[in-house]
């Protein structure tokens, strides 16, 4: 007696669907990593602490591209306003992406 295989295509799209909420899933983490990054600027976290430090770093690479791009009068504000833009425009990215994959 043989065995009988069947190939259920009512899944279509899944692995579409799974790339989507990753990346979805990436450009959160990345957002997160720099919100995290302007409260450990704006809170005036010691850089010397390893933890620390290392989000400062991933932050600051992160937001690389948004660099200056508003010259602001106070350290605070300029990062708030510059890293804020890039968590947004990482979010509004990721997002976009995820849903044109999901398709």
């Amino acid at each position: 007696m043989g065995t009988v295989t069947t190939t259920d295509h009512t899944d279509r799209g899944g692995g579409r669907t799974a790339v989507a909420r990753v990346i979805q899933a990436l450009a959160g983490l990345v957002a997160l990593i720099i919100i995290a990054g302007i409260l450990l600027v704006v809170l005036d976290a010691d850089a010397g602490n390893e933890i620390v430090g290392a989000v400062l770093d991933a932050a600051r690479w992160l937001v690389g591209p948004f660099k200056g791009l508003f010259d602001l009068s106070g350290q605070n504000l300029q990062i708030i306003v510059n890293w804020g833009l890039a968590a947004i425009v990482y979010l509004a990215v990721g997002t976009l992406i995820a849903r044109l994959i999901a398709r």
